[in-house]
């Protein structure tokens, strides 16, 4: 039973140095110095749809100066359209949004159809040229094939009478 109470105070003293260890260990760790993770914020996209409508009214209020025949011919309105793909992009980042997202697509759709919808690409007809252009574009690979092997021939037999 001694034996027993002798081992179980070393087993306490053991913890109770331990411990002050720890508990010193623990007073010289600088806590600014551990890296933390940052903070990362949420994209409020309830704040986005609001911000992609302010964009999409200005470049609305900017369309209504382009005559609408030239909507198709994007000479008319780049710098119109630019500032307001510009105008998505940075409000997005701003806040905490990333961009393009799927809110900012179906809100950039929606521009497309109201302004774009028209702008259909007429699809040209491909046709072959005429028969004698095609016959010529396909004889001069050909002749100019056999001249040069004729010429590496008669290259070859003229170095062997030089010889």
């Amino acid at each position: 039973m001694k034996h027993c109470a002798a081992r179980l105070t070393n087993v306490v003293f053991f913890l109770l140095i331990l411990t002050f260890l720890c508990l010193a260990a623990t007073e010289n760790i600088n806590v600014e110095s551990i890296p933390r993770r940052p903070i990362v914020a949420l994209c409020n996209e309830t704040q986005l749809l609001w911000e992609m409508e302010v964009c999409g009214e200005e470049f609305k209020r900017k369309m209504d100066h382009v005559d609408p025949q030239n909507w198709c011919n994007l000479t008319h309105f780049i710098s119109e359209y630019h500032l307001f793909s510009l105008c998505t992009e940075t409000n997005a980042e701003r806040i905490n949004c990333y961009w393009p997202n799927p809110l900012v697509e179906s809100y950039i759709i929606r521009i497309h159809k109201l302004f774009f919808s028209n702008c259909t690409l007429e699809w040209v007809i491909l046709v072959d040229p005429p028969e004698d252009t095609l016959t010529i574009l396909i004889l001069i690979p050909v002749f100019l094939t056999l001249a040069m092997i004729a010429l590496v021939v008669w290259c070859s037999k003229r170095s062997d009478i030089l010889a």
